[in-house]
């Protein structure tokens, strides 16, 4: 399946398991737990994507990708 690069833009792979995310124009190389955590920090639109999962996230900071488990 295609999806967008997180880091270059252009198409990237996405493994039909939804384990792997593989662009093979940056060489970019990640599973898609890691793809998503990657989104949702950089991009602004996405910035509340895990909040349908952890509730209410009023008041807090995303952090770094550090602190995310």
């Amino acid at each position: 399946m295609k999806i967008k690069c997180p880091k270059c833009k252009e198409d990237a792979e996405l493994a039909m398991d939804f384990s792997l995310v593989k662009c093979g124009t940056c060489d970019l190389e990640m599973s898609y737990g890691e793809y998503v955590k990657f989104v949702a920090h950089n991009e602004s639109r996405y910035s509340d994507i895990l909040g349908d999962y952890t509730g209410s996230t009023e008041g807090q900071t995303a952090g770094s990708l550090d602190e995310w488990d």
